[in-house]
């Protein structure tokens, strides 16, 4: 009886909602019909917090404590504003499917960049720049095929471009401070200074995308951070590989890890913020890629004389240089000894790079861009154990001491803490 009592009330609090939408449809063209409307549980909320007039004496207990059940649905509120209307248990299995796919790709692109390296060894800048610029055309190519298949509509295309610029920018940004960086740092303390890159994710979801996490998920995000430094730091001299570095050049390597972070948490943005102006349909995930590619693309290309500076090759003598690297790219020419394996490895790697690119973004979007840097920090203990065995063109293995078994085994942890189940009053409130 108190339930069903209780029912009865929000039907009276509602009706007036109803009867407004219902003389809205009819007034409407029929073409209202085709578009997805907003879940009601954002608007039982607003009924709960600012609508005190209708939630007094007891009616108010009433309703609240069916309220209080209704706001844990069998799907995530943010995901029902990203227009995810699908069961909790339906969208974890996804995401979970997702992580793995992500993760195997993150270790084949890891291990391919190895490779790739082999015959672009004198070649690496002409290798990164054939991604930044080469990406930008697929990406646009593929962004018009689905939008002549009617996947791509034009009310995503005419989203705000200001946020493709920002994430463009961050992203030249860390591009060019992280290259700074790396020039005068030690090999060893580029991953692992790199590895600052979760907890600015941590601090930037929290003030751009207003999330609460738990401290246990701190706490396993801190695991993973640690658990990847102890596995990278494993060949490292004692831990004196920095002190002969001015401060200066590892600030700026965290630096780069910001810029990048803030860039992905934007990437998050602009799908929340896309599903509430696409009637709760996130934008594809092909618009935020072009569109960010495009403006990254821009940056790198009016920061190109410092760039090629920063690795050592003269602006002047940079159009040589790129000449050189396309003939070992397509092993033509008389000047590609050295280049063998080209171009099998770095079309290879190119494919699995954009494929890893991919499936980053839609794990972005299906979850959120801290999910997606704990699957692809899996992914650094694993591809050290692969390019630690024998592998054609890199026929000499290494060995792994202890500290790398110990850190891969922390990181594991942290990755298990961060994922224990929750109540689902956790999960609406921290996502």
């Amino acid at each position: 009886m108190e339930l069903s009592a209780a029912a009865f009330r929000f039907h009276r609090c509602a009706a007036p909602h109803l009867a407004l939408s219902r003389s809205v449809a009819t007034a409407n063209p029929p073409s209202l019909w085709n578009r997805r409307v907003p879940p009601i549980a954002p608007l039982a909320v607003r009924l709960d917090r600012r609508d005190p007039l209708l939630l007094t004496g007891g009616r108010s207990r009433l309703f609240s404590s069916w309220l209080r059940e209704s706001k844990k649905p069998a799907f995530s509120a943010v995901r029902a504003i990203r227009g995810e209307m699908e069961p909790a248990g339906s969208l974890s299995g996804k995401i979970a499917v997702a992580s793995t796919v992500t993760i195997l790709l993150a270790v084949l692109n890891r291990v391919l960049y190895k490779l790739a390296l082999v015959p672009m060894k004198e070649y690496p800048f002409f290798l990164a720049q054939v991604t930044t610029f080469g990406y930008v055309a697929v990406y646009f190519f593929i962004l018009y095929l689905r939008y002549s298949a009617g996947i791509v509509t034009k009310e995503m295309l005419a989203l705000p471009k200001s946020q493709f610029i920002a994430i463009g920018f961050l992203e030249a940004l860390g591009v060019a401070s992280g290259m700074s960086a790396g020039a005068m740092l030690p090999g060893p303390a580029i991953p692992i200074l790199s590895q600052t890159f979760l907890v600015w994710q941590l601090i930037l979801s929290v003030l751009i995308l207003g999330r609460k996490y738990s401290f246990i998920q701190v706490f396993g995000c801190l695991l993973v951070t640690a658990g990847v430094v102890i596995s990278v730091a494993s060949g490292a001299n004692n831990g004196e590989f920095l002190s002969q570095v001015e401060l200066l050049w590892p600030a700026l390597m965290v630096a780069s890890s910001a810029f990048q972070a803030a860039a992905s948490i934007l990437k998050e943005f602009v799908f929340i913020d896309g599903a509430k102006r696409l009637w709760g349909k996130p934008p594809d995930i092909f618009v935020v890629n072009s569109f960010g590619s495009g403006f990254q693309a821009l940056f790198v290309f009016l920061l190109l004389p410092f760039l090629s500076n920063i690795r050592g090759i003269p602006f002047a003598e940079l159009p040589a240089y790129l000449r050189s690297g396309a003939a070992c790219f397509l092993n033509v020419g008389s000047l590609t000894k050295g280049c063998e394996g080209a171009p099998l490895l770095p079309l290879l790697f190119i494919a699995m790079n954009m494929a890893f690119n991919i499936s980053l973004l839609n794990l972005v979007k299906m979850s959120s861009a801290l999910v997606s840097s704990l699957a692809i920090t899996l992914a650094v203990p694993l591809s050290i154990y692969i390019l630690s065995l024998p592998l054609p063109y890199i026929p000499e293995g290494a060995s792994l001491n202890v500290h790398f078994v110990v850190g891969a085994a922390i990181l594991v942890l942290g990755l298990i803490i961060y994922n224990l189940p929750r109540s689902a009053n956790q999960n609406y409130k921290s996502d």
